[in-house]
């Protein structure tokens, strides 16, 4: 079905075993394995698939390391079960990566390389390469651009690198294949208990019409924004504590070689990541609280600076502003009480949480993206106990390859953006007009035409920041190549009445005003 399509099957009064609302990887997640087990399912997203936090990650599927240190194996043990499996159904999307832990005293390789060691005894099977330790040289080979200074040597060890948002657009044509009726742009205005249900008022942001269906079971899975609408349901809630990442992306060269750079312990005890990705290079991330919801968080002055100021510690050549090429911020729904004087998260619950309110509303929050798969089975288990859903048998998803999905991949994820992030599709892709119309950084015309028909992309926002990720790899060229995606967006009778906000959208990543 296409837009058109599903928008037409929302009669007043139509009637679904499940609604979804909120588009990110625990929404699609939830909306695909419904769908996989035999339930009707619609799924609500107000703005685009991935569109808040689930599109600005740090790009990495990982058991999670500095969780290990705080002694939460069991959430380890799970992230890395999982991350095994997304690599397995999405390998064009989803690869292994390998980290390297520089020393600068003698006890840090032994130190950091047991613990890592224990990583690789609690993958087991699923595990992606051994932990090994490494000379000074060694070091120096895998990471050409590290500071050479009181360096040692190092540890390297092995974890998983994904595109979060095309990760995401997968799983939405994927639960689309399985049946489920998926529309992103498309805003739920009210959920109110009706009969053996809820009655849910959605209103199309794209067309302006609005429509209320029923559903046996309501599924809020709006990440950061879930207090929101579990008071619209009826239910008052601080559920949530957000937590901000910000990421800084600069030219390959800072680091060079293909491997990832992790800092265990920075001046103030944090974490700091230099990942190459898609030709370029993130640094990052922060971890700060933040009230405020913004759609665009902005980043905060110090944060910036931190950053910067830590990769150029870590860095043989200096980090300085005007290397910034774009600049992003995800805010991290982290479950717990509200911390008195807005303390630090660092130490907050990463595992997610699954509530069912007495009206039946049933709320999923925390968690991280390796994890998605598993948390749509809890949320399901959920469902079931709480008698919102009959029973079903699991519709296997950890063995559902997504759509696009080929048999193997063969080009890195973190090599320039290019033909190899369709897979499967790559094509069908090339069999559409424009193939050889380049537009900048790899996207070309075809590739825009086949967001519009087959990867729901309604917007210049949509196409350059998640079917094609321009804008959080070069924010300036974004801003060069948006009138040309307009334009083919225009042949192809999409009209975005807001694609001259996108230049002002750009221009935040490019230079945010901290």
């Amino acid at each position: 079905m296409n837009r058109e399509q599903h928008i037409a099957s929302l009669t007043d009064g139509a009637r679904f075993d499940m609604v979804v609302v909120g588009g990110g990887a625990t929404g699609l997640g939830v909306a695909l394995d419904a769908s996989l087990r035999g339930f009707s399912v619609a799924l609500f997203e107000s703005h685009d698939f991935a569109g808040g936090t689930s599109s600005r990650a740090t790009k990495l599927l990982h058991g999670g390391v500095r969780y290990l240190a705080q002694g939460n194996v069991s959430l380890v043990r799970e992230a890395l079960a999982e991350r095994t499996t997304v690599m397995a159904i999405a390998p064009h999307l989803a690869q292994p990566l390998p980290f390297v832990m520089p020393s600068h005293q003698w006890w840090q390789t032994p130190f950091y390389g047991v613990g890592l060691k224990m990583y690789d005894l609690l993958a087991g099977r699923a595990g992606l390469g051994r932990t090994e330790f490494l000379n000074r040289a060694q070091t120096l080979a895998a990471l050409p651009g590290v500071n050479p200074q009181g360096l040692r040597g190092g540890v390297r060890y092995w974890d998983g690198q994904f595109d979060d948002a095309r990760l995401a657009i997968a799983l939405a044509r994927s639960a689309q294949a399985a049946g489920a009726c998926v529309l992103n742009h498309a805003e739920v205005t009210a959920i109110a208990s009706d009969g053996d249900g809820h009655a849910v008022t959605v209103r199309d942001r794209i067309g302006g019409a609005e429509h209320r269906v029923h559903a046996r079971c309501v599924v809020n899975a709006t990440g950061v924004w879930v207090d929101a609408v579990r008071e619209a349901a009826g239910t008052p809630s601080h559920m949530v504590s957000p937590s901000q990442g910000v990421h800084v992306v600069v030219d390959r060269e800072f680091l060079g070689g293909d491997h990832a750079l992790l800092v265990p312990k920075t001046r103030d005890g944090r974490v700091l990541f230099a990942v190459p990705w898609l030709g370029k290079l993130i640094l990052g991330t922060t971890d700060t609280p933040r009230q405020d919801l913004a759609r665009e968080p902005q980043p905060f002055a110090e944060e910036l600076a931190f950053i910067l100021d830590e990769a150029s510690r870590a860095l043989k050549r200096k980090v300085q502003r005007t290397d910034i090429r774009s600049v992003w911020v995800g805010l991290r729904p982290l479950v717990a009480p509200p911390t008195e004087g807005g303390g630090s998260t660092q130490s907050l619950s990463r595992e997610h949480t699954v509530v069912v309110d007495p009206n039946g509303l049933v709320t999923v929050t925390g968690g991280k993206w390796t994890t998605y798969r598993a948390m749509a089975e809890d949320v399901l288990q959920q469902c079931f106990d709480a008698g919102r859903l009959p029973v079903r048998a699991a519709g296997h998803s950890e063995k559902h390859r997504l759509a696009g999905a080929p048999v193997q991949a063969s080009v890195p994820i973190h090599a320039s953006p290019g033909w190899h992030l369709y897979g499967a599709d790559a094509d069908a892709v090339r069999a559409l007009p424009g193939a050889d119309d380049h537009l900048g950084m790899g996207l070309q015309a075809a590739m825009v035409r086949f967001a519009v028909k087959s990867e729901f992309a309604l917007t210049v926002e949509d196409v350059l920041a998640r079917r094609w990720r321009a804008l959080f790899l070069d924010a300036k060229e974004a801003a060069r190549m948006a009138p040309g995606v307009a334009e083919i967006l225009r042949q192809e009778g999409v009209s975005d009445p807001r694609a001259d906000e996108f230049q002002a959208l750009a221009a935040r990543y490019a230079a945010p005003a901290v």
